[in-house]
């Protein structure tokens, strides 16, 4: 009961993983519930029903009003920001197998997560193929509805081993599927850690269309000390010594063109002025121009010592 003695219903789900908290979420979602902004927890989403749910860390909370007068929606979006601050943030982020999503800033708020089989096949129902997907070691899925009824679903699996196998058995399960006349995916790849379907796709073509939008992304971590930190770290100050290196060739390049260019420009600029100016007079010369009086003072007297002064005579 809050201070204005509104009464409110909660539930709360303690889970083993923040993938299995934001799993049950996303089924929530699935039952046209609509994404709600405001920071309550990792994600969250609402009912005009007066319900919220949302999802942080390993906990799945779901509040409803248990009192029969309605009330303003923000005094519950408040009460549930308030349960919400007090609760474990875990990671903070959704799981990344959403992000890999074809448009996934679109399509997670119509996604559906899967840690558990049983879940996996709920979501998809029909689809025996599923039957050949195991969640052992950490497996997880994730499934999204898309233009034309085509459902995408991708199946990761923890280690490249485990893709391995559950790709081999998969493939033999729709071989069997195909060879008894039951439902088959319109589309099946492995891709990286990956197993992906595409169900009920106009045709194959658009299937395989929306297979090669996912992309894997290898994610290595050592749960010890790398032992390729060294290497690594003599790689990237290799690279940056390079990058240096190059980048100042670069620059003092630039440097010598620009002031070549400035110096020439400016040179060229100052000998066609003289040269101008000198056209415009009279040259004065006993030697057939090789030798040129300075009568109208136009040229420099770099050494007034070696010109005939005044009283002087030529010998």
């Amino acid at each position: 009961m809050s201070p204005n003695r509104e009464r409110f219903g909660v539930e709360i789900v303690q889970t083993r993983s923040d993938a299995a908290a934001y799993a049950l979420l996303s089924r929530y979602r699935s039952f046209g519930s609509q994404p709600r902004a405001g920071g309550i927890g990792t994600a969250s989403a609402t009912l005009p029903q007066q319900v919220v749910a949302f999802s942080k860390g390993t906990t799945y909370v779901f509040i409803y009003n248990e009192g029969k007068q309605a009330f303003d929606d923000q005094i519950l979006a408040g009460f549930a920001r308030s349960l919400s601050d007090m609760l474990d943030a875990g990671s903070g982020e959704i799981p990344v197998l959403v992000k890999h999503l074809p448009d996934w800033e679109t399509t997670q708020e119509r996604a559906v997560y899967a840690v558990t089989q049983p879940a996996l096949k709920e979501i998809i129902s029909n689809q025996p193929v599923l039957d050949a997907v195991s969640f052992d070691g950490g497996t997880e899925a994730v499934a999204a509805t898309y233009d034309q009824g085509a459902r995408l679903v991708i199946v990761e699996y923890a280690t490249p081993q485990f893709a391995f196998d559950g790709d081999a058995a998969i493939t033999a399960r729709i071989a069997g599927l195909r060879g008894e006349g039951k439902p088959v995916p319109t589309a099946y790849r492995r891709v990286g850690n990956y197993s992906v379907f595409v169900f009920d796709a106009p045709n194959e073509g658009v299937a395989k269309g929306l297979i090669d939008k996912v992309k894997y992304e290898k994610d290595v971590r050592w749960l010890g000390e790398n032992p390729y930190a060294i290497e690594r770290h003599n790689r990237a100050w290799l690279d940056m010594s390079t990058s240096v290196i190059v980048n100042t060739v670069k620059a003092t390049g630039i440097a010598i063109l620009v002031c070549l260019g400035i110096g020439g420009i400016f040179g060229g600029w100052v000998f066609m002025r003289r040269r101008s100016q000198a056209a415009l007079s009279d040259n004065f010369s006993d030697a057939g121009g090789m030798m040129r009086l300075n009568l109208d003072e136009m040229s420099g007297q770099s050494n007034p010592a070696h010109l005939i002064g005044q009283g002087d005579k030529m010998r």
